[in-house]
């Protein structure tokens, strides 16, 4: 294999399994924060073991996602020197930004919170919570920002050969990054949706199953024929009782809500994004919609050779007429460039073949496929949509199955829910990967607006990777940063099942002593949050953390 492919495989590895943690990160955190102002003003227990909960599995994600961020920035000089060079005069900027002020400032009121619990007042313990969480959507705006630029490059001028910042303004808003800052913030809030509304149900349907909750029917009255959820409690199990039922519905009809909320606004956003990259990207959109020629009709089905140069192979068997119009410009008549017509406008733009250029190594004067792969921005951009829209359903219908206060018995329906979880994970990375890869051959991509213009900015991303690195040196870190990543994988998997099956009491191991039985208000020691609270277990991993 050659080096740029390898070294493609490796940052599309590591890359997307990073962007796993991020957006559970990231709408986790919101969702936690939100909870902890609810118990600080309300003073109700359920929603402070909701705080503990979903704080400890936020926690957990958080610590994973840190560690395997790290060996991005190591990526960048090791496989991408030429690339990091190209683009250092303007990504240095969002990038020195998001590390030494959004994530620094994460991290420490993070950890502030962390070992806060009986320190400080719970207004002042919850703003430690509302400043990370807030640094968390910030550390993200400034990587948008950057990647954005990578989309749209706007704000620089061209000195020797290198792009550099005049406008730094122009550059951190970018409209490309405006509108991709909330539609991922969206989609985050969306994963953090599904996480609960899964994890909730697994634990509402366990209560079932063990004989804790029942349902019955009336006899008589006015309510005779009608179920009614009988709440349960075990004796001597920790937090297995009258609040925990409380904790699990709630958590999963806030999920719910949310999933579907985000659902709505990440399609508002997403179609806002889509208009732009018409502008910015045409052969992206292009070829996610498979559309090889001129046309108003969106294919909501194609079938043949995806992978085909000119997309001769390709016949829609599906279509809408007038929709890729009303998508791209608001109407049902503009005429939508398809890949053939752009293929050739982008050959006479920046040339047929890799230029004759010694960074480009046996590369150059290979000729230039300006079509992305196929198969994955159409799938990719369909998949995107469709598990979106799957978690949404998913969340409405939940909804509905659980407004008399429980879940099923049912054991499948039970699995399919927590399987769901993984439906906006798959939305995100779907995403992620279709904006990523429909930008080849480009690693920078042109802006149309600058067309003709000294200034103009691109570069293919065969000219990106390293030149001194061989193709045995890059396999060799895909092959020890795949395992490291697995073995990490493992170690993030098996605690977060652990303590999902613990349930409260496993994030508040103070539960299990049963002098303390009686609710609590903020801090006052009644819930294990105050003095004199329990001494936590030695082998509680994460104890520490409250």
């Amino acid at each position: 294999m050659d080096a740029l492919e390898i070294a493609r495989w490796q940052f599309g590895i590591t890359t997307v399994y990073h962007f796993m943690m991020v957006p559970l990160t990231i709408g986790l955190g919101l969702v936690v924060a939100v909870l902890e102002t609810v118990w600080v003003r309300t003073g109700k227990v359920e929603f402070l073991r909701m705080t503990k909960f979903w704080g400890k599995l936020f926690l957990i994600n958080f610590i994973m996602g840190v560690a395997t961020g790290i060996v991005q920035e190591f990526q960048f000089g090791m496989a991408w020197s030429e690339y990091s060079r190209f683009v250092g005069d303007v990504f240095g900027a969002p990038l020195a930004m998001e590390a030494l002020l959004a994530f620094f400032v994460e991290s420490t009121f993070l950890g502030l919170w962390i070992f806060s619990w009986k320190l400080l007042r719970p207004g002042l313990h919850l703003a430690a919570l509302w400043i990370a969480v807030i640094g968390s959507a910030v550390s993200a705006y400034f990587i948008i920002v950057a990647n954005s630029w990578m989309q749209h490059p706007v704000g620089v001028k061209v000195v020797d050969g290198r792009p550099v910042m005049t406008d730094a303004w122009a550059v951190f808003t970018n409209n490309t990054a405006l509108v991709a800052v909330p539609h991922t913030i969206l989609g985050a809030l969306g994963v953090a949706g599904g996480f609960l509304l899964g994890i909730a149900w697994y634990h509402l349907w366990r209560r079932r199953h063990d004989g804790i909750d029942t349902v019955e029917v009336a006899q008589e009255g006015t309510a005779r024929g009608k179920q009614r959820v009988v709440v349960g409690e075990a004796v001597g199990v920790a937090g297995r009782d009258r609040t925990d039922h409380a904790v699990w519905l709630k958590s999963l009809r806030i999920g719910a809500v949310v999933a579907m909320i985000s659902f709505a606004g990440t399609a508002i956003t997403g179609d806002l994004q889509g208009k732009l990259m018409f502008e910015q990207q045409p052969m992206k959109m292009a070829a996610a919609e498979a559309a090889c020629h001129d046309g108003t009709s969106f294919s909501v089905l194609s079938v043949g050779n995806l992978g085909s140069k000119d997309c001769s192979d390709v016949a829609a068997v599906i279509e809408i007429p007038g929709l890729l119009s009303f998508l791209a410009h608001n109407d049902f008549t503009t005429n939508i460039q398809g890949v053939n017509s752009l293929q050739d406008q982008y050959r006479k733009a920046y040339g047929t073949a890799v230029p004759d250029n010694p960074i480009y190594g046996d590369r150059a004067g290979q000729a230039i496929n300006y079509v992305p792969v196929m198969e994955v921005t159409y799938w990719g951009f369909r998949a995107m949509i469709g598990f979106g829209g799957l978690a949404a359903l998913a969340a409405l219908i939940a909804l509905v199955i659980t407004r008399k206060g429980t879940v099923p018995e049912s054991r499948w329906l039970m699995r399919l829910a927590v399987l769901g979880i993984f439906a906006p994970f798959g939305a995100n990375a779907a995403g992620w990967i279709f904006t990523e890869m429909g930008r080849q051959p480009f690693v920078v991509a042109p802006n149309p607006a600058m067309a003709g213009s000294v200034d103009q900015v691109f570069m293919f991303t065969a000219a990106a990777v390293s030149p001194g690195v061989t193709a045995g040196e890059i396999l060799t870190s895909l092959i020890v940063l795949t395992l490291l990543y697995a073995a990490l994988m493992v170690v993030e998997v098996r605690l977060l099942v652990t303590y999902i099956r613990g349930g409260v009491a496993s994030a508040m191991p103070e539960l299990a002593e049963t002098a303390q039985k009686h609710d609590g208000g903020p801090h006052d020691g009644g819930d294990g949050t105050g003095g004199g609270g329990a001494e936590k277990p030695a082998d509680d991993v994460l104890a520490f953390a409250y």
